[in-house]
């Protein structure tokens, strides 16, 4: 390679203060370090070209693991989404019908309730228990009185009057009616008599020269509306009560008919 020598130097070395030839030999020996320097480093370049070409296709193969592995999390991720979404709506519409089937149930049951309550409302309350007096022995007569039962103790319907001693059937239905009587004479019978519509349908009678005289007995009629139930005091017996209610008179509609 031929030298270079710039004209500043030729001219110094013309005037006798520049050592060409010295010039000449540094130069030579400034090319050689050069071109010792391009040999060294060209193949380092080289070298980390390839290794950066390396690093980036290992980047690559990595991204393209991760951009699959994400896929496959995705499908995974919709299918469970997917299975979740029907379980959900299967559990909703199932909700839903058993609400709706509570619901109607309520109002089903609402209206039976209210059905219910105008059908009890409609239907009479009828019930009645009496005392019959605090006066103490009744009888015995020479003939047959209705016993006046005048002490109150529930009258609902006002079914029973106590100024007559007759119960009159509000409406047509089965009734239960119950007495008990008593006397404390033993040398007196005791006696007391049913009667429906005024014909008697049972006679009881009671004596004891021990001691007091007691009856209670019980019946079920079934009563057309305006029929009447009453008891009789039989002529030639006698009856005792005072403020312990030892005779009473009770009855009540089991239901219509």
């Amino acid at each position: 390679m031929p030298r270079r020598v710039c004209i500043y130097c030729r001219h110094k070395a013309h005037n006798g203060g520049y050592d060409e030839s010295k010039f000449t030999e540094e130069t030579d020996e400034q090319s050689e370090i050069n071109e010792n320097r391009q040999k060294n480093t060209s193949p380092d370049i080289w070298t980390e070209l390839k290794e950066l070409r390396d690093m980036v296709i290992k980047q690559e193969v990595d991204l393209s693991y991760s951009k699959t592995k994400i896929e496959n999390l995705e499908r995974e991720t919709t299918g469970d989404a997917y299975i979740i979404h029907s379980e959900m709506f299967v559990i909703l519409f199932f909700t839903n019908s058993i609400n709706k089937i509570i619901n109607t149930t309520s109002e089903d049951l609402t209206k039976c309730e209210k059905c219910l309550r105008k059908k009890m409302n409609k239907r009479p309350k009828v019930a009645f228990s009496f005392g019959l007096t605090d006066a103490g022995t009744t009888g015995p007569l020479n003939t047959d009185i209705t016993l006046k039962f005048t002490k109150v103790f529930t009258n609902f319907g006002q079914a029973y009057n106590p100024n007559t001693g007759i119960f009159t059937a509000p409406i047509r239905g089965v009734y239960y009616f119950r007495f008990s009587a008593i006397n404390n004479n033993v040398n007196a019978a005791l006696g007391v008599q049913v009667y429906l519509n005024g014909k008697r349908v049972s006679w009881n009678y009671d004596r004891d020269s021990t001691s007091s005289g007691r009856i209670t007995n019980a019946f079920v009629f079934q009563l057309e509306k305006g029929d009447v139930v009453y008891l009789v005091l039989p002529g030639g017996h006698e009856i005792y009560d005072d403020v312990h209610n030892r005779n009473t008179f009770s009855g009540f509609l089991l239901f219509p008919v």
